[in-house]
């Protein structure tokens, strides 16, 4: 027992790790493109502080040119360390979980202790990280048009809104957050399954010459993601920008309008735009109907098709190499 134990424990650091690692490589490529999705999806064209984009590639060539690279990566320390934590502990959390439900089992996880190990996890990093994609939100909106007075760095940010807003105001946003959880949970959930179908393939036999399941399942990952742009799609984690579904997206994505435009900051005589989720819903639906409901959904594809990939070579590749080291000493 004594001998197994701190093995368990390192395994749970080295999951941790390649994790952030994941994260961090996400954002510093994809982050321009969440930028122009946060912007999409607060303009409800009926505020004059918000830029009007024609599309997303002419958003992109607009900020570039206004604000320079700056603006395109407005946001971008608070979007590394929430990113980079929220995909560790979510790594971490979740295969906790995993231990923790395998135990006095003899055989492996059902998909349904898989989704419960996965909302779990999503849950807790959820309440961990919400102050940090608050400040990622509101610095990504800062714009020239803005009247208030800027906040000039992460650290800043914290201090204003604690000493303008209150505690609570780091939370904004949690109850839409915690929904897209459950689309994290889904992909995980989803990830393991495939996992599985790849192991037996291996065992059977399979002619593809590579060196374990693992290098198998993330050239599936990656090809299926890229091509048919239909496998994983990632908006809730770990923002928490987690992953879900196309088929899914039409009835999630909302969720997501919903907690960027309850993360703006208030207007200069201290007052929110909107209440509460259901102040947006109700104010949503009046002003621009549906489509309002959708706003930012192609800069999200364009983003979130291509950063799957990157995060689960990258947190494989990782671990491999962690797991490597760990053999050889």
């Amino acid at each position: 027992m004594s001998a197994t134990a701190p093995e368990a424990r390192q395994w749970h650091w080295e999951n941790a790790a390649a994790g952030g690692t994941a994260g961090f490589a996400t954002v510093a490529v994809m982050h321009p493109l969440d930028v122009v999705r946060t912007r999409f999806q607060v303009n409800d064209g009926r505020v004059s502080h918000v830029p009007n984009y024609k599309n997303t590639v002419h958003a992109i060539f607009t900020i570039a040119r206004s604000e320079g690279l700056r603006g395109l990566y407005a946001g971008f320390l608070p979007g590394v360390i929430g990113s980079t934590i929220s995909w560790g502990l979510y790594f971490f959390f979740y295969d906790k979980a995993k231990q923790r439900y395998a135990r006095n089992r003899e055989d492996t996880l059902s998909p349904g202790l898989h989704l419960a190990s996965a909302a779990e996890a999503g849950g807790l990093v959820c309440l961990c990280t919400n102050p940090v994609w608050l400040v990622k939100t509101r610095l990504q909106l800062q714009t020239p048009l803005h009247q208030t007075r800027p906040y000039y760095g992460i650290f800043d940010a914290f201090r204003t809104i604690m000493r303008e807003e209150g505690f609570r105001a780091l939370y904004r946003g949690i109850v839409p957050g915690l929904f897209l959880v459950s689309h994290g949970a889904v992909q995980f959930t989803a990830y393991e399954e495939l996992r599985k179908v790849i192991v037996d393939i291996k065992h059977r036999g399979s002619k593809r010459h590579l060196q374990n399941p693992d290098d198998l399942l993330v050239q599936f990952l990656v090809s299926s993601s890229l091509k048919e742009g239909s496998i994983f799609l990632c908006p809730c984690l770990v923002e928490h920008d987690g992953s879900i579904f196309d088929s899914m997206l039409a009835c999630s994505f909302f969720f997501q309008v919903m907690r960027s435009r309850l993360q703006q900051r208030p207007s200069a005589d201290g007052v929110p735009r909107y209440v509460d989720s259901w102040h947006v819903v109700k104010e949503t639906a009046r002003y621009e109907g549906v489509r309002g409901f959708y706003r930012g959904i192609t800069p999200s594809l364009l983003k979130n098709v291509p950063a799957s990939s990157v995060t689960f070579i990258v947190y494989e590749n990782v671990l491999k190499l962690l797991k490597l080291a760990r053999r050889n000493d």
